[in-house]
C-alpha cells in the first residue's frame, strides 16, 4: 500500500521532472553559422546600442530576455514579466527582425543536445565558458536593484541559486560529485561553433555555474553603484570584465576592477558569508510555492541531498582553481597508454619552465606556450606527452597536463611519488605573480588534498632537491617556496 509520504515523493519526482525540463530542453535544432564566442555577442549588443542612441542597459537586457522567452514564473516573481515593461517598448525594430532574433534567441537559449552538444554558451576571451542566460539575469537583476534604490534580492537566486538546487535535487540517486558539470571542449577555439560536454549533462554545467558566478559577481557589483554613478552600457559592462589586456607592468596582481580569471576569487568572496544551505533550500521552496506545490517539508533527505551537494560545489568550484583542459589548450595525444598514479600522493615537486622564459599572460599565448613544451617533450625527448602534471600561466588559469591521474615525466626517479608542477617562465631573478604562486600554493594543493590526490601532510619540494642537475625551479622561486607551510629540506 502507498503511505502519504510515498505519494508525497512520487508526486514531488514527477513535478520535479517537469520543472527540470524547463531548465534542460534535449532535442536537436540546426545550430547556426554564427561564431559562439563572446565577442561576437558583445558587437552584436553594441550594434543593439548604436541604433537607439540613450539605450539604457537594463531596457536592453530585458529586451534580450524577452527575445530568448526567459519568462518563467521564478524571474518573472524577482524581475517581472518582460514584456509588460514600458522601457523595452521600441526595440523590437532592433532585436526582433529576423536577423537578430535568430542570433540572439541562438545565442542566449541554454539546452543540450542529445548527442552532448551545449548551446547557449559562449568562448570568453581567457579560455573559459559562459552560459549567456544565467549571466544576464543576474547583470537585470543588479541594474534593476541600481534603478529602483532597492536590494538586489533576486541576484543570487535567478543566477544561480535555481540551477544549483534543482540540479542538486534531480540527481539524488548518484553520488553528489556527479550532480554538478561537467565541462566540454570547442571544435576550434579560433573560431567556435560547436561545444561538446564530456560526459551526460546536469542542469548545472560548468557553463552555467560560470556564466551564474559571473552574473551575481557582476549584479551586485551594478547594485552597489554609488547613487551619483550611471551604470555603463551592457557592451562595455561585458567587455570590461572579459575583454582585458594583462602586461608584464600591469599583470594580474595589479587589476582592481572585476574580471573573469578572479571569478572564483570573487565568487568566494560574495558566497561564503551566506548560509549557501539555506539560500538554496529557501530558492527551492520559492521555486515549488510559484508552482502551486508543497515538498521541501516532506523529506528532510531533500535538505541532505541539497547539503551534501553543496560541499561539492564549494570544493569543485570555489577551493579547486579553473582548469583549462587539454583540449582547451590543443594537446596532442599521449604517445603510448598512460601509467595510473596510486593515490594519494605524498609530494608536489614545484617547477619553472625555464623555457618558455617569459610569464604568459593570456589564453593565447599560455595555450602555444603549453603546445611549444609538449611538442619539445614528445619530439626532441622522445617522451610520451608533457611532462608536468600541471602548469600555471600567469593569465589566472591552470592548464592541465597529464593531470590528476597519470604519471608524468617531470621529476626523475620521483614521477610516481608525486605531482610535479611548473609555472610558465624563468624564475631564476625574479617572482612568478602572486596570483599565479597562490593558484599553485593554496587553491591546487588544496584541491588535490579534498579530492584524495594528496595527502594531507603531503611535501613540497624543489625540483633540484631531488635532482642534482638542476637549478629549477630557479633561485628566487626556490627561495619563495622554502617559506610555504608543506616545504621540507
Amino acid at each position: 500500500m502507498l503511505t502519504t509520504r510515498k505519494c508525497n515523493m512520487i508526486f514531488f519526482r514527477f513535478t520535479f521532472l517537469v520543472l527540470a525540463l524547463n531548465f534542460l530542453t534535449v532535442y536537436n535544432r540546426p545550430a547556426g553559422v554564427h561564431l559562439r564566442n563572446m565577442e561576437s555577442f558583445i558587437q552584436a549588443v553594441q550594434q543593439v546600442e548604436d541604433s537607439n542612441a540613450g539605450l539604457l542597459p537594463l531596457a536592453l537586457v530585458r529586451a534580450l530576455r524577452r527575445t530568448a522567452g526567459h519568462d518563467d514564473l521564478m524571474t518573472v516573481h524577482f524581475l517581472g514579466a518582460s514584456h509588460n515593461l514600458s522601457d523595452t517598448d521600441g526595440l523590437e525594430g532592433s532585436i526582433l527582425n529576423a536577423t537578430s532574433f535568430s542570433f540572439f534567441d541562438k545565442a542566449i537559449h541554454h539546452i543540450v543536445t542529445d548527442n552532448g552538444e551545449e548551446r547557449g554558451v559562449v568562448l570568453a576571451p581567457d579560455g573559459t565558458t559562459v552560459a549567456l542566460a544565467p549571466l544576464l539575469l543576474g547583470i537585470e537583476s543588479g541594474l534593476k536593484a541600481k534603478m529602483e534604490g532597492t536590494e538586489a534580492v533576486g541576484i543570487f537566486p535567478l543566477s544561480l541559486g535555481r540551477t544549483l538546487g534543482l540540479s542538486l535535487l534531480s540527481l539524488q540517486d548518484i553520488p553528489p560529485s556527479m550532480r554538478l558539470g561537467p565541462n566540454g571542449c570547442w571544435d576550434n577555439v579560433e573560431q567556435p561553433k560547436v561545444f561538446k560536454l564530456s560526459r551526460p549533462a546536469t542542469l548545472a554545467t560548468d557553463a552555467v555555474i560560470n556564466g551564474g558566478m559571473d552574473g551575481v559577481i557582476l549584479g551586485n557589483h551594478l547594485s552597489k553603484l554609488p547613487a551619483t554613478e550611471q551604470p555603463q552600457a551592457l557592451s562595455e559592462i561585458l567587455r570590461g570584465y572579459y575583454n582585458f589586456t594583462l602586461t608584464e607592468k600591469q599583470g594580474i596582481d595589479a587589476v582592481t576592477n572585476y574580471i573573469s580569471p578572479k571569478r572564483r576569487q570573487l565568487s568566494r568572496q560574495l558566497l561564503e558569508p551566506l548560509d549557501l544551505h539555506a539560500e538554496v533550500m529557501t530558492t527551492l521552496t520559492l521555486v515549488w510555492k510559484l508552482e502551486d506545490t508543497e515538498w521541501i517539508a516532506l523529506d528532510s533527505g531533500l535538505g541532505n541531498a541539497v547539503q551534501d551537494g553543496l560541499k561539492t560545489f564549494m570544493h569543485r568550484y570555489l577551493d579547486c582553481p579553473q582548469i583549462i583542459p587539454r583540449c582547451q589548450w590543443g594537446a596532442k595525444a599521449s604517445r603510448d597508454t598512460p601509467i595510473p598514479l596510486s593515490l594519494p600522493l605524498r609530494f608536489l615537486y614545484v617547477h619553472h619552465t625555464y623555457e618558455p622564459s617569459a610569464p604568459c599572460l593570456s589564453f593565447s599565448s599560455c595555450s602555444r606556450n603549453m603546445r611549444s613544451m609538449q611538442r619539445f617533450h614528445q619530439e626532441d625527448r622522445g617522451w610520451n606527452d608533457i611532462a608536468y602534471s600541471f602548469v600555471v600561466g600567469s593569465d589566472g588559469y591552470i592548464y592541465e597536463g597529464r593531470g590528476w591521474n597519470h604519471v608524468g615525466r617531470h621529476t626523475r626517479g620521483h614521477n610516481a611519488l608525486g605531482y610535479g608542477v611548473s609555472i610558465i617562465g624563468n624564475y631564476t631573478a625574479a617572482l612568478p605573480s602572486r596570483h599565479a604562486m597562490d593558484l599553485l600554493r593554496n587553491h591546487l594543493a588544496l584541491c588535490a588534498v579534498n579530492g584524495g590526490g594528496l595527502t594531507g601532510n603531503y611535501t613540497i619540494q624543489g625540483h633540484r632537491q631531488v635532482v642534482n642537475y638542476t637549478a629549477c625551479p630557479g633561485d628566487a622561486l626556490f627561495s619563495e617556496i622554502r617559506s610555504w607551510e608543506h616545504f621540507r629540506e
